[in-house]
Parts: structure tokens; C-alpha cells; sequence
């Protein structure tokens, strides 16, 4: 216990900076591996080395730690285990976007020195994020910090290739990709973001080739010697290999072997048939270009098609692409249409909305492509962590977002893993430039293994980031090494993340721990929701509408923060966020401070608050002790539940309402009269409860708790390292609960009364309970005293008889109990209704302001949607307040 007394105001920059830097230097943050206790362990998703933290980092951040530092307050041996992403595209671009600005490209300086770049980059931002995680009170272990390109999880990345490359289950070869012409770099099907756009159907007919009985052919001149194509990408009509139809498609059966010409080429293509065709979409007949669409690459395979890929790696039209070679896609499109129309073979447009697929970093519209790529087989993978998540060894919250995370497994394709990029895992493959073998291998060989060579080279391409993401709870234990904090913290409990990321990270996460490790590598998966702003729209930079975290802290307080990010959320819900909610929150740490800096005041040094005779205890401290120990039990169950913005709201209103509200109002008189032999009980439950409450409160609110509880009797070393509040039958009083609660409530209804009738709590009045049972009259009578204080009673008379009882009253019905209070002690009737003559006509005046202006028709047609619907508002607020004022005036004039 320090020094009893706190500061007049809470000072969050002060505060926070001190007590992280004594959690860290006692080592709070650290745990090894300790066979007496259960392990807790939560890898953190690492964040890209990019940027810095915004809104949406701070929230799973914070609820991370929430979750960290109560398993370690229960007593686990807990681990946090941070780090950070060397995120390959997102970094590379930053750094080439760096080059420009130098006038210098990649090509320029090479790859080594590209290299030494982008590590200095990663000293400076990775760096840089690590502070900006410790400004958010995160109980990480430090000492454990990775990265996914530092030399351990580089040795795991190698090991794990070399494996799946045994086992057949990554290869190279050509296959259709996702290629960004901008990143100039193939992506995964998961990084490919869907936006709806508007675009346009093309019909375009192809020329069906007409045989003459001698061996020439002839022009079509009739409709019905033409079959019509419908597409979105006339550009890649270019690269076309076939024209397929339905075989069960009445409409074309005597065409299927049949030959169509090429448009603007003037090639010959075959008609085939394929299921693939659906009979009812477009005109039922579909343009085959293998090299260009990943079903026509199918359609193509099938058939033995030849595969001609039309645009280069900047989607330029090549060599292939004729007259149209070096003009960029879109200009193509548009050359191709204008040279379709002027030969009379573009039937019409028509408009269509269409999903159109982007990259996920620069947002350029993706080109599939053919291209020779390194692909991890994904089916043999996915069983087993399907599988996983059916029986329940994996439990998605909600379990709703299962549903997400089997529609993307049962439909995978092979993850297409290399990269056209150097800031990576270098892919450990390396090819032999005399026998042309290639040599897989954990480290770099000296020779090909085949032929003997010693001329060989490393594939140039990089691993994609989500390749060592993947592996990340179990390469930060050390793996491929048995150590001994993979063997005790493996598999970790808790994935904390957010839904947009599932099959990103979360579905690659399974399959590799399933597969390396034989073993899940999580028990839950917590999927939180992500940060919108105020009008619910999704925060980000490009919006204008993203707010720094560190600004927040700056301003209010890391506490305040985080309150106001946990405060209502439930899992898998968007949580809205605003200046309000973190004004609320400072004042709401303001509040308790106040709270805790009174309660301090009342400790003398006579006092032993380290025991209590419970025979002691009046009816409002075993009230709060019991209100106290339920409150442990559904916080508990609540955060076991990972519901962790309800427990907050129960604890918050705990200490808001029934403490500080309520307990500390009622045990005020017992404190201040020190001759009163249960002011010793009041000091003893006023410091319990305060801090167990600090105790609930610590994970959300780590710094302020820290601060009051070093001020309270039994506090130890450190709230980080006390133990969490546990349920206790010796703390239940129902009866005395309930008989409180039936007070309270009295209490409230005459409070009620009184603010209708804008009574200030200087005036006192008679207050007469009439109760339907002798033992609900006892139980008033007991309360005498609190409504004397807390509902300006200047006589409380309880009784069983309504009889004597004025009409003239104001009156409230509880459960049990009638409520009185005699007009005449209320009101003084003529100064009331000279009020409410006031305020009718002020609100008169403002009901004609409004309608004035709503009547006014070039108000309402120029002014802002937003401020005419408010001015609607207030027309609605002002009116009932007239109707409540005229309903008042005439029941004062009745009197």
C-alpha cells in the first residue's frame, strides 16, 4: 500500500508511462514454462511493418489484452506473444513508391541493395509499432518478440516448403493466376477484393466457317451463319482457342465440330461442346481463352486447347495480339469494339452490373492470367481442418462465421504461393543451368543434385506473406526445434481477429498447424468485428475518416480508449466509434478516481481493513457484498464466454451505480459520525469493494486500477499479479438484496416525482409508504434513515392504512408499496404556474420559429437533408414539451 492519498486529478500521461515502464522492468510481461500451473498462450496477429497502429489494431489489441491479463490475475502461466509481418507487397510497394521519389527504380540499385533497404525500413516502422503497442498498455512478452522474416521462422518457412515438396503437395506449373499489372506480382484468390461496377455485355458475332463442295470457303451474308458470343472482356477475345456450346443445347448440335473465324484475326477456332456451357446464360454460346479465365483454362485442358496469352506482365497487349500489340487493356477494349462495329460483327451493348476483382493492396482491377507459378495442393489440406471445425475441435465465436470458413474450404483452389517480388522468403528452389533439374532444399545446395553441377541458380520469386503467416503460432515457439516453450505453450487457447481475415490468415493457420504440428493450433477462434465510425462507416485513411489511436491517447488516456472500444461490443459485431464515446470514457475514469480519492479519505491509521465481523454488517453492506460477489460470478462467465463487452458494462455499472451512486451515498452518514461503532465496518467494505472492483476493472482499464489499488490496504506488489476476484457463499445475502432493492426503488420513484415537478433537493417533504404486507412495512421502516437522506424526507411515515391519506398527492406504485407526497409540501402552486406561463410561451415562440421554417419551401429544397430532418426533430420535441407544459398548468389551476 503506498501512500494513502491520490492527486486531485488524474493524470493519464504521468500515470502510464511509469507503471508500464515498472510492469516491464519487474518482468510481469514474462512467464516461462511452469509445470504447476496451466498455460495460457495467444499468438498475436502480427502487424505489417507499413504503417503505424490505427483504430482497428488498438481495438483487437486491447481485447487481447484483456484477455491476457485476467487468465493471468486467475492464476495461468500466460503468454502474449508479439511480433510483427514483413507483409512482401505492401512494404515492397512503399519502398519503390521511397525509389520514385529518388528517381531511382529497382532495377537500378539491384536486388541485394533493394534488400538492405528494406530491412533499414523495417528497423525504423517495425520498430515503430512495437512502441506504439507498449502506448496501449499491451502485456506482451517482450522478450519473446518475433518476426516473420527473422532466422528462426525463415528456418521454419524453408522446412515447411521442402516437406509439402516431398510429400507432392507443392509444385510448379502453369495455371491460371490472379496477376496485379501494377504490383507486377500474381496474388491468391484470397487477396483478390469483389467490387459491383458498372460494365457492359458485348455481343459479337463469329463468322461460321462455310465449306463450297470444292474445297474454298465463303463469306456468311445470312444471320444464321454467324454464332453470337456475349462478353464483359473483349479485349482477351484476342487469345480465344474455341467457341463451346452446351452438347445438349438443341439450338447448336449440328455446329458442335464445326469451325468459327476469329474476329480481326481472321483465325480458325473449333466449335466444341462442354458442359461447362450453362444453355440458359447469354446467348448459350461462350468464348474459350485459356489463357485468360480460369474456367476456360479447364474448358481448354479438357479439350487440348492451344493456350495464348494476349497481354503482357503490365497488361499491355503483346506479340500475340496483332495490330492491337503495345496499346494498354482498356485501350484495346475500345480499339476492338470500334473496329467490331465498323465490320458489322458487334451486335449490340448492353449495360451490366458485374462483381469485378481488385487487388487488395492498390485496388488496380487483377488480370488472369496463364503463368508458371509455384501452388500448394490444397484438397489433401483442407479435409483434415474442415474436419477440425465440424467435430468441434475448433470453435468459431459466434459459431455463425463457420459458415464463412467452410464456404471458402469446401470451395478452395490451389494457393498459388510464388511472388514476382524481392522482399520475402526466397523461394528454396534452385534450378541447374546445364540439365535444367531443380533442387529443392532447406539450405542452399553447392551443386545440382542431379548432374553434379555446380551451375545453378535461385529461383528469383518470393514466398507469399501469407505463407510464414501461416505457420506463426507455432514457428514463434521455435519449431521446427522441440523447445521447450513450443511443448508447453502449444497449441495456443485464443485467435483474436477480425472476420475480414479469415481465410486470409485463420484457414491457413489450421491446415499448417494440423499438418506440421499433427495438432490445432487454437481452441477458439474469437472473431471480433471492425471500428466504424460515428454514420457506421467502415474507418479508413483514403475516407478521410480514420482517427489515430495515438492522438486518442495523447488527449484522454489509454484508458479511456480502451473503455471506449470495449464498452457494449459482442462478438462479431461491428463496434461505431466517436469523440462522444471517448469523452464519455475519460469522464467515466474521472468519476472513479473521484470515487476512489473519497473512499481514501476516509482510512484513519487505527484502522484494520484486513478482517471484518460479518455480525457486524448492516443491511447496505451486505447488500453491496452480495451485489459485489454476483457481479465476480457473471463477469467470470461473461469473459469466459469472450462476451467482454457485456462484462465491462456490468462492471462499469456496477461501480458507477451501485457504489458510488448508491453504497458510498448511504454509508455517508455512518462515516462522518465517527462516535458510530459500524464506521470501522464501513472504512473495511468501502476498501473491499473498491478493490475487487479494481480487480474486475484491470483488464479493461489497466492503468487507473494499477494507480488506486497501490492505494488500498492489502494491495501487494502489483494489480497485473493479484489474484482475480473469485464467488464467494459467504458474501450472499439474498434476503438483504432483495429488501434493499424493494428501498431503492421506493427511493428512485420518489426522486422521479420530484424531478417532474422540478422540486430541488432543499426542499424537504413528507413521505407516506402505504405497504400491502406487514413484512414489506418492516422492511421500509429499515430504510428510514436513506430516505431521509437520499429522498429529501422530512418524515417518512410507513403504514398498512391508506386511510388519512391525502388525495391531493402526488403519488407512485412499486411492487407492495403505495407512494404519497402531499402536494401542499411539494409545490408552492403560484410560483409554479408562473413558471410553466414562462416556459409556455418560450415554447411557443420556438414551436412558430420551426414551423416557420419548415413552411418555407426554399428552406427545405437547398438546405442539407441532415439539418432539415433535425429541424423536423426539434418541431416534434418542442410540441410535446407545450403538450406536457399545458397538461401541468392545468392540473396546478385544478389544485
Amino acid at each position: 500500500m503506498e501512500n494513502s492519498q491520490l492527486s486531485k486529478t488524474y493524470n493519464p500521461e504521468e500515470v502510464e508511462s511509469k507503471l508500464y515502464k515498472k510492469w516491464f522492468e519487474n518482468g510481469y510481461f514474462h512467464s516461462e514454462p511452469d509445470p504447476t500451473k496451466k498455460p495460457y498462450s495467444i499468438a498475436m496477429p502480427p502487424p505489417n511493418i507499413t504503417g503505424q497502429l490505427h483504430m482497428g489494431h488498438a481495438f483487437t489489441f486491447s481485447l487481447q489484452d484483456v484477455l491476457t491479463r485476467w487468465k493471468r490475475m486467475q492464476g495461468y502461466c500466460t503468454l502474449w506473444l508479439p511480433g510483427t509481418d514483413h507483409a512482401s507487397i505492401a512494404t515492397e510497394a512503399k519502398i519503390v513508391e521511397a525509389m520514385v521519389k529518388e528517381g531511382i527504380t529497382k532495377a537500378d540499385i539491384g536486388r541485394e541493395a533493394f534488400l538492405a533497404r528494406a530491412w533499414e525500413w523495417k528497423k525504423i516502422y517495425g520498430g515503430r509499432i512495437v512502441e506504439q503497442l507498449k502506448k496501449l498498455g499491451s502485456s506482451c512478452d517482450w522478450e519473446r518478440e518475433r518476426f516473420t522474416m527473422d532466422e528462426g521462422l525463415s528456418k521454419a518457412v524453408n522446412e515447411v516448403f521442402v516437406r509439402l515438396y516431398e510429400k507432392g503437395l507443392i509444385y510448379r506449373g502453369e495455371r491460371i493466376i490472379n496477376w496485379c499489372p501494377k504490383c507486377c506480382t500474381s496474388i491468391s484468390d484470397a487477396e483478390v477484393e469483389y467490387t459491383e461496377k458498372e460494365g457492359n455485355f458485348w455481343y459479337i458475332k463469329y463468322p461460321i466457317k462455310q465449306n463450297m463442295g470444292d474445297g474454298s470457303t465463303s463469306t456468311p451474308h445470312s444471320d444464321d451463319m454467324f454464332l453470337t458470343v456475349a462478353t464483359t472482356r473483349p479485349e482477351t477475345m484476342l487469345g480465344d482457342t474455341a467457341l463451346a456450346v452446351n452438347p445438349e443445347d438443341e439450338r447448336y448440335a449440328h455446329l458442335i465440330g464445326k469451325v468459327a473465324i476469329l474476329p480481326l484475326l481472321n483465325k480458325e477456332i473449333p466449335i466444341i461442346a462442354d458442359s461447362y456451357v450453362g444453355k440458359d446464360f447469354g446467348t448459350g454460346v461462350v468464348k474459350i481463352t485459356p489463357a485468360h479465365d480460369p474456367n476456360d483454362f479447364e474448358v481448354g485442358t479438357r479439350h487440348e486447347l492451344p493456350v495464348i496469352r494476349v497481354m503482357d506482365d503490365y497488361a499491355v497487349m503483346n506479340d500475340n495480339a496483332g495490330i492491337y500489340k503495345g496499346l494498354d487493356r482498356y485501350d484495346a477494349r475500345k480499339k476492338i469494339i470500334e473496329d467490331l462495329q465498323a465490320q458489322g460483327l458487334l451486335v449490340k451493348t448492353e449495360s451490366h452490373q458485374h462483381n469485378v476483382g481488385e487487388c487488395y493492396r492498390c485496388t488496380t482491377v487483377i488480370e488472369p492470367i496463364i503463368s508458371k507459378q509455384w501452388f500448394v495442393k490444397m484438397k489433401p489440406l483442407a479435409e483434415p481442418a474442415l474436419e477440425a471445425v465440424r467435430n468441434g475441435e475448433i470453435k468459431f465465436i459466434p459459431e455463425r462465421f463457420s459458415k464463412t470458413y467452410f464456404n471458402w474450404m469446401e470451395n478452395i483452389r490451389d494457393w498459388c504461393i510464388s511472388r514476382q517480388l524481392w522482399w520475402g522468403h526466397r523461394i528454396p528452389a534452385y534450378y541447374c543451368n546445364d540439365c535444367g533439374d531443380i533442387t529443392v532444399s532447406r539450405e542452399k545446395p553447392d551443386k545440382c543434385e542431379k548432374c553434379g553441377s555446380a551451375n545453378i541458380k535461385q529461383d528469383e520469386d518470393t514466398l507469399d506473406t501469407w505463407f510464414s503467416s501461416a505457420l506463426w503460432p507455432f514457428s514463434t515457439l521455435g519449431w521446427p526445434d522441440n523447445t521447450e516453450d513450443l511443448k508447453y505453450f502449444y497449441p495456443t487457447n485464443v485467435l483474436v481477429t477480425a472476420y475480414d481475415i479469415i481465410f486470409f490468415w485463420v484457414a491457413r493457420m489450421i491446415f499448417s498447424g494440423l499438418e506440421q504440428m499433427g495438432e490445432r493450433p487454437f481452441k477458439h477462434v474469437f472473431i471480433h468485428g471492425i471500428v466504424r465510425d460515428a454514420d457506421g462507416k467502415k474507418m479508413s485513411k483514403s475516407l478521410g475518416n480514420g482517427i489515430d489511436p495515438l492522438e486518442i491517447i495523447a488527449d484522454y488516456g489509454t484508458d479511456a480508449l480502451r473503455f471506449a472500444l470495449s464498452i457494449g461490443i459482442s462478438p462479431g459485431n461491428d463496434m461505431r466509434f466517436s469523440l462522444e464515446k471517448i469523452e464519455s470514457a475519460r469522464n467515466i475514469a474521472n468519476k472513479i478516481w473521484n470515487a476512489a480519492r473519497f473512499v481514501l479519505m476516509q482510512f484513519t491509521e487505527e484502522d484494520d481493513l484486513t478482517s471484518i465481523d460479518y455480525n457486524k454488517l448492516m443491511i447496505e453492506d451486505k447488500w453491496i457484498l452480495s451485489r459485489l460477489n454476483t457481479l465476480i460470478a457473471e463477469a467470470t462467465s461473461n469473459l469466459d464466454n469472450f462476451d467482454m463487452g457485456l462484462a465491462l458494462q456490468k462492471i462499469y455499472e456496477f461501480i458507477r451505480e451501485e457504489f458510488c451512486d448508491w453504497y458510498i451515498e448511504l454509508v455517508k452518514p455512518r462515516l462522518y459520525d465517527r462516535d458510530n461503532t459500524t464506521a470501522p465496518v464501513t472504512r473495511y467494505i468501502l476498501n473491499k469493494v473498491l478493490s475487487d472492483s479494481m480487480k474486475l476493472l484491470h483488464p479493461f482499464m489497466p492503468f487507473i486500477t494499477e494507480e488506486i489499488y497501490m492505494h488500498l490496504a492489502g494491495s501487494g506488489e502489483s494489480i497485473m499479479i493479484s489474484k482475480w476476484p473469485e464467488y464467494s457463499e459467504q458474501d450472499h445475502f439474498p434476503a438483504e438484496e432483495q429488501k434493499m432493492n424493494k428501498i431503492m426503488d421506493a427511493i428512485r420513484s420518489i426522486r422521479n416525482i420530484r424531478a417532474e415537478n422540478n422540486v430541488p433537493p432543499s426542499k424537504k417533504a413528507q413521505v407516506i409508504l402505504v405497504c400491502s404486507s406487514q413484512d414489506i412495512k418492516t422492511d421500509m421502516e429499515s430504510g428510514k434513515a436513506f430516505f431521509e437522506r437520499l429522498a429529501y424526507s422530512s418524515e417518512t411515515i410507513v403504514t398498512l392504512d391508506k386511510l388519512g391519506v391525502s388525495d391531493n398527492a402526488a403519488t407512485a406504485v412499486i411492487p407492495g408499496v403505495e407512494i404519497f407526497i402531499p402536494f401542499e409540501q411539494l409545490i408552492d402552486f403560484e410560483k409554479e404556474i408562473e413558471r410553466l406561463e414562462k416556459e409556455k410561451e418560450n415554447l411557443e415562440s420556438e414551436i412558430e420559429r420551426v414551423n416557420s421554417k419548415l413552411s418555407n419551401e426554399s428552406f427545405v429544397a437547398r438546405a442539407p437533408a441532415k439539418v432539415v430532418e433535425e429541424e423536423k426533430g426539434k418541431q416534434q420535441k418542442y410540441q410535446d414539451m407545450y403538450n406536457k407544459v399545458l397538461e401541468r398548468l392545468e392540473t396546478f389551476k385544478n389544485q
